[in-house]
């Protein structure tokens, strides 16, 4: 009974990693926390199922949402974030915005859902089970960690080994220094808040398969989770956002605990480090 406890929290915390990265891909450029990621998820399950029901393939499906919840944190960047990042000092001012855009698209999923629970029509995903080690594991709890891993591993490489990567941990470091090798920064914001965006979608559609449940403020619990993980894990830190594999399976309890505990130990986070967190050395 404990062993498929723990594996169903390592199933669920693979998500929550997923989700993560996007939310620490954000901070890690912009040094802005960027609270409509929730939201954002929450739009990645609610418009795989409105086009699965509508009778598009569900890998299509998967694809439209992860498209579309890409666009949607791009609109965020466009409405929450650029203009107050032009301004500089503008962390607080843009976590009220992005709290703003959160309550929005609460509010529209709200009143397209008519407030019911939506469920992926039977049959969405093969239903499959295997009894390994006296374990009794679905298709699906294989399938989303070995996703999830393959993506993980597909961004590190991306910011690790990539031109893009180079721009992108050039913009982080100190924006201006970047501008005058000729990086765009606004072209770097647009594609790491699509990829954030992409992957918070594909994160509400694997949850709402998990669990076959959705509703409109499905993304909060993760948001707040997410928030908790990437603190502890160092704000702005790919590696510490992984660290969402772990404390996944227990209580909030415990999990908040955690957070007062490294809190005291490194203000930073376990992978975080000072100039992340009081905003780099951005000009």
């Amino acid at each position: 009974m404990l062993a498929q406890q723990i594996l169903n929290g390592l199933v669920t915390g693979s998500v929550s990693a997923l989700f993560s990265l996007g939310f620490t891909l954000i901070f890690g450029v912009q040094k802005l926390l960027n609270f409509a990621h929730g939201a954002i998820f929450m739009a990645g399950a609610f418009i795989a199922y409105y086009c699965t029901i509508s009778g598009l393939p569900f890998l299509l499906s998967i694809g439209f949402a992860m498209v579309a919840t890409g666009l949607i944190a791009i609109l965020t960047d466009f409405v929450a974030f650029r203009t107050l990042r032009k301004r500089g000092n503008a962390e607080f001012p843009a976590l009220v915005s992005s709290i703003g855009v959160d309550l929005v698209l609460i509010s529209i999923a709200q009143q397209v859902s008519k407030t019911q629970v939506l469920n992926f029509p039977f049959g969405t995903f093969p239903i499959k089970f295997y009894e390994i080690m006296g374990l009794r594991i679905s298709l699906l709890q294989i399938v989303i960690p070995a996703l999830v891993a393959v993506l993980v591993a597909a961004l590190i490489f991306y910011l690790k080994k990539t031109t893009f990567g180079r721009q992108v941990r050039a913009v982080a470091t100190n924006e201006r220094a970047a501008a005058l090798l000729g990086v765009n920064a606004q072209s770097v914001y647009l594609q790491t808040f699509f990829i954030a965006g992409a992957l918070a979608g594909l994160a509400g559609v694997l949850i709402g398969l998990l669990f076959n449940s959705m509703q409109f403020l499905m993304g909060e619990p993760y948001m707040l989770r997410a928030f908790v993980v990437v603190v502890i894990g160092g704000l702005g830190s790919v590696q510490g956002a992984i660290v969402a594999y772990l404390p996944s399976g227990l209580t909030d309890a415990i999990i908040f605990a955690l957070l007062f505990l490294v809190l005291l130990v490194r203000p930073n986070g376990l992978f975080g480090n000072v100039s992340a967190v009081a905003g780099g050395t951005r000009q």
